[in-house]
């Protein structure tokens, strides 16, 4: 998605070899005719997969998983990160650590949101070291779920959350994939 790429290096902050900040189109500010393409391009890739849900972790997958469940005509549901008092006490639960936040959070689904008959669509905004995409996973699996894809707005290709889903069997495909923050530069892998 060439438009995706001129967005970030437009409006990405690099803050070290290993963080990029993309709060202007993805984790604070949403564009919405940027988030809309890029629902419609994992629409396309999964298309076929059959889904019946797409499910993202909270918060900044949400608008991007909203765009392709919107273009898929399914619901989407969402892990959420913090307990509330209206949250179902049937939920299944995963403790995972996050990179960004530097704290461990607990991810929640209610179990009555999750049945086998789900084939579920997993789309999330950014992956690094892939934690809180493996706690997910964990749930669908616990679940009996069918997870039939994983899309990822970026894959930061030099830390190892994508790898460690492929090797897993997932199919995995980002939109942009970055291989390099060094020396303050974006490098995207072609």
């Amino acid at each position: 998605m060439e438009m995706l790429k001129n967005r970030i290096l437009q409006d990405a902050s690099i803050l070290s070899a290993d963080v990029v900040k993309l709060d202007a189109i993805l984790n604070h500010q949403v564009d919405p005719a940027l988030t809309m393409e890029m629902g419609r391009e994992f629409a396309r890739l999964f298309r076929e997969a059959g889904a019946t849900k797409v499910i993202t972790v909270e918060s900044s997958g949400i608008p991007v998983a909203f765009a392709t469940a919107l273009e898929l005509n399914v619901p989407l549901l969402f892990a959420r990160r913090k307990k509330t008092l209206i949250a179902d006490p049937d939920h299944y639960s995963e403790r995972v650590p996050s990179f960004t936040k530097g704290i461990v959070t607990d991810l929640m689904v209610s179990k009555s949101l999750l049945s086998p008959e789900d084939r579920l669509l997993f789309i999330d905004d950014i992956i690094a070291n892939g934690d809180a995409a493996r706690g997910l996973v964990r749930i669908i699996e616990r679940s009996g779920a069918e997870l039939v894809g994983f899309g990822v707005v970026i894959e930061k290709c030099f830390q190892a959350g994508a790898s460690t889903l492929r090797e897993q069997g997932i199919r995995v495909e980002p939109l942009v994939r970055i291989r390099s923050l060094e020396g303050g530069t974006i490098v995207f892998e072609e």
